[in-house]
C-alpha cells in the first residue's frame, strides 16, 4: 500500500542549493500532499539505484518525481564513478584506454572535465563513449523504475528543449547526453514526461532570491533560482494533486 505522499528524486536542482524553498516544498504548499524531498547534489542514477532508503521511501509514495539525471555521472564499460558523489571520476577502463592512449587519465577528478576532454581531441573517438553512455542510462533508468511501485513523473527541468540528439558534452544546460528518444524508451503508462522547460523569463531572474555566500557567487549562477522553482512547481502541481 502507498503512503499518502510524494517523494522527489534528482540532483542539485531538486535538492534546491541556495534557493530557500525548492519546487518540492512549493508543490506540498499549492496542493497539500507531504512532499519528501531526496534531491541530491551533483546526484547521478548510480546513488539513486544504490541507496535503498531513498529507493524505499520512494517505492512506498503514491507518486514519485524524478527529475531527468544527465547520462554521464554513472558507472560503465568505459569509467567507473564515484558511488555517492557521481560528477567524481574515479578510474578509467581497460577498454578506454584502449580508445584513448593518448590520455593521462590521472589528471582527471570530475567527468565533465574528462568528456569535454575526450570530445575536443577526437568527437569519432568519443561517439564510442557517447554511445555506451547513452545505453548505460536507459538500462539503469529501467532499474530504477522497476523499483518504484507506483506512478512516476519524469521531470524535464533544463533551460534548453528537450533535443533530438545530444553529442557535445559541454552543452551543461542540459541533462547531459539524454535525448527525446531515451526518454521515449522509458516512459509508459506509469511513467509520464512532464516538460518543465524553463521559460525565458525565469532564466532572465538568474541569481534574484537566491542565498549564496560571495565565494558561491560563480556556483549559484549556474543552477535555478526561485523564479525557475516556482515554474516547475506550477507546472507539476496541476498533475499531482489527485494524490494529495
Amino acid at each position: 500500500m502507498h503512503g499518502q505522499y510524494a517523494a522527489f528524486l534528482g540532483g542539485t536542482e531538486t535538492f534546491g542549493k541556495f534557493v530557500e524553498e525548492p519546487f518540492p516544498a512549493l508543490v506540498e504548499a499549492q496542493i497539500g500532499l507531504p512532499c519528501i524531498n531526496l534531491g541530491w547534489p551533483n546526484a547521478g542514477l548510480d546513488v539513486m539505484v544504490q541507496d535503498s532508503a531513498i529507493m524505499g521511501v520512494a517505492a512506498g509514495a503514491a507518486v514519485t518525481v524524478l527529475q531527468v539525471p544527465g547520462a554521464q555521472s554513472l558507472s560503465n564499460r568505459f569509467y567507473s564513478v564515484h558511488p555517492r558523489r557521481n560528477d567524481r571520476f574515479v578510474e578509467a577502463s581497460p577498454f578506454l584506454r584502449a580508445i584513448y592512449p593518448d590520455v593521462d587519465f590521472t589528471d582527471f577528478h570530475f567527468v565533465r572535465h574528462l568528456l569535454c576532454h575526450l570530445y575536443d581531441l577526437s568527437p569519432d573517438r568519443f561517439a564510442l563513449v557517447r554511445e555506451e553512455l547513452q545505453a548505460a542510462w536507459v538500462v539503469r533508468m529501467m532499474q530504477l523504475l522497476r523499483r518504484i511501485d507506483g506512478p512516476v513523473l519524469l521531470l524535464w527541468m533544463s533551460p534548453q528543449a528537450i533535443p533530438t540528439s545530444s553529442d557535445d558534452p559541454r552543452n551543461v544546460s542540459t541533462p547531459a547526453l539524454v535525448t527525446r528518444a531515451m526518454l521515449d524508451a522509458v516512459t509508459g503508462s506509469a511513467v509520464r514526461l512532464v516538460d518543465a522547460t524553463l521559460s525565458s523569463g525565469a532564466l532572465s531572474a538568474g541569481r534574484a532570491g537566491m542565498i549564496y555566500s560571495e565565494f558561491e557567487a560563480h556556483i549559484a549562477a549556474e543552477v535555478p533560482g526561485p523564479a525557475a522553482h516556482d515554474e516547475v512547481a506550477l507546472r507539476l502541481a496541476p498533475l499531482m494533486v489527485r494524490f494529495a
